[in-house]
């Protein structure tokens, strides 16, 4: 998991994971948790020296948080506006086409397999051709890509999931080198 660096504006700098954000508005300052809901860890002072124990609670409640919940997911759930069809997201067609050498046209819907980390795949689905064509093989092929669609969203789910308590785990495993470390 990656950090970044914030200076708070008594000049401390801190690496702060993604999902913590620095808050200093007035008199609020803090570190707000925004993963799963959000919570706002306190300094407890004006000046900023709570800064560094409030971090400590947050990153710990990141790290809980993530150990029991999915990994927030990028993907489209609702189609958008502009989509000309019924059909949901990911899925698209029917796209009628005719093949090189082929006499007859053919009819088929794509659907996009998201794949975590990696470029989405494409597949078709047949649905006949122009002569073979019927709504109830229509219907089955849009169950089939559905079904195809929810499975691939499944597996990326697993995956950022999987790669997300990964790095929590990395993270971990480095701050309680550091601390060993400092305690020699």
């Amino acid at each position: 998991m990656k950090t970044r660096d914030v200076v708070i504006f008594t000049g401390k700098h801190f690496k702060v994971p993604p999902g913590i954000q620095r808050i200093d508005h007035r008199a609020t300052h803090g570190w707000q948790l925004r993963y799963g809901g959000t919570k706002l860890f306190s300094d407890g002072s004006q000046d900023g020296t709570g800064a560094a124990a409030s971090l400590k609670l947050a990153t710990e409640e990141l790290f809980k948080r993530i150990a029991k919940l999915p990994a927030p997911s990028r993907l489209q759930r609702e189609p958008s506006e502009n989509k000309s069809t019924d059909l949901p997201v990911g899925i698209s067609g029917p796209v009628v086409r005719l093949r090189p050498g082929a006499k007859v046209r053919e009819c088929n819907l794509l659907v996009s397999l998201p794949r975590f980390g990696a470029i989405p795949r494409r597949s078709t689905i047949y649905i006949g051709n122009e002569n073979t064509y019927t709504e109830q093989r229509y219907r089955r092929a849009l169950a089939r890509a559905i079904k195809l669609r929810e499975e691939a969203e499944e597996v990326y789910q697993r995956e950022a999931t999987r790669v997300k308590r990964a790095g929590a785990q990395v993270m971990i495993a480095k701050q309680q080198a550091r601390r060993s470390a400092s305690a020699r």
